[in-house]
């Protein structure tokens, strides 16, 4: 009998629930709005109504190899505790594994959201040909993973990859963390909202106010397309975006020295408008970056995921846009379970599927 997955990410904005089958291949999604205003134990209830449906659908016919549940914020990785997470206010201190093992009447792995992502990638996207991978996540807020030799890296207690409260300006913008300038501040979709209407505000933005007053769902996602047609204002926010990243990719390169660095997340949709910045402050304060030859910004520019070897006598540090989108996360949860009970996916059907 094949098997097959539940994944879920649970984000500040949205909950999703797929089943994943061993090629990676989502048999079915289910998404619906969060509302994270809404009592905690109504969520779970929803996301367990989700898994059980899911569940009794597909474990008809296939062996169930477990539930891997993302959700932003900071674990305890060995009593699946969330102590804290910004996008889920209420949440804080919540036993979320026990709850849901509770509820379920099984077992559940607990990731942190951005650990699932990079994951995700890891298995079937921009990483899957390295076993060591860094990921920023760019979304409500900035998150963070790493996976090294085929691992996610926990640390000691689970919290290793907050890289989204790096801090990239000690007098910048005050966190929600408590500290200043994080990363969080400059390069999330929240940030590039804050930053237009800062822009409205002292008025240096007419077309960018133009938009907000037409529409009251203003986003990050209109100040891209802004910049896209050409508007100064919002060009230079994603400018400002770029060179954050590059100051902590930066420093990524420097300490890690992994082959690939992924940048996903819905603001990496706008990498066209981040990336030259970033690319250039990378090679800028990155004497690694620059040793191992990855200089080639034309390259890294156009996303490409297969570059060439370098002059030198290893391969080039890539820094790249994330492959499998939104589903990062979902596709990374539900391999979690497959990893922790030995179901594994055929190295030739790997390649197949990533091409």
């Amino acid at each position: 009998m094949t098997s097959f997955a539940i994944g879920v990410d649970l984000g500040g904005t949205n909950l999703r629930v797929a089943a994943v089958d061993t090629r990676g291949v989502i048999l079915e999604k289910i998404t619906t709005g969060t509302e994270v205003a809404r009592p905690r134990d109504q969520v779970l209830d929803e996301m367990c109504v989700a898994i059980s449906g899911l569940a009794a659908k597909f474990g008809k016919s296939k062996h169930l190899a477990g539930i891997g549940v993302g959700i932003p914020g900071i674990i305890d990785m060995h009593s699946g505790m969330l102590h804290e997470s910004p996008n889920l206010p209420g949440w804080q201190d919540y036993p979320v594994r026990s709850e849901l093992e509770r509820r379920l009447g099984t077992k559940v792995i607990l990731e942190n959201d951005a650990n699932s992502a990079c994951m995700g990638e890891k298995w079937l996207g921009a990483g899957s040909e390295s076993d060591h991978l860094c990921m920023l996540t760019l979304g409500t807020g900035v998150g963070g993973g790493l996976v090294l030799d085929g691992k996610i890296w926990h640390g000691m207690t689970g919290m290793a990859g907050e890289l989204g409260h790096t801090t990239v300006d000690p007098q910048g913008p005050q966190c929600g963390c408590g500290n200043r300038g994080c990363l969080e501040q400059y390069a999330s979709a929240t940030a590039i909202k804050r930053m237009a209407m800062e822009a409205i505000e002292i008025g240096e933005a007419p077309q960018l106010a133009y938009a907000m007053n037409r529409n009251p769902e203003f986003s990050a996602k209109m100040v891209y397309e802004l910049a896209e047609q050409g508007d100064e204002p919002a060009q230079q926010i994603f400018r400002k975006a770029g060179q954050a990243l590059g100051v902590v990719l930066a420093s990524l390169v420097n300490t890690f020295n992994m082959r690939v660095y992924v940048i996903g997340g819905g603001v990496s949709s706008a990498w066209k408008a981040f990336a030259p910045t970033m690319l250039e402050e990378v090679q800028k304060r990155s004497f690694v970056y620059v040793a191992t030859n990855a200089a080639d910004l034309s390259v890294a520019n156009q996303g490409n995921h297969a570059p060439a070897k370098t002059r030198s006598s290893g391969w080039p540090t890539l820094i790249t846009q994330a492959q499998l989108g939104s589903d990062a996360g979902l596709i990374g949860a539900a391999r979690l379970p497959m990893l922790a009970n030995g179901v594994h996916l055929p190295e030739q059907e790997v390649k197949t599927i990533v091409k």
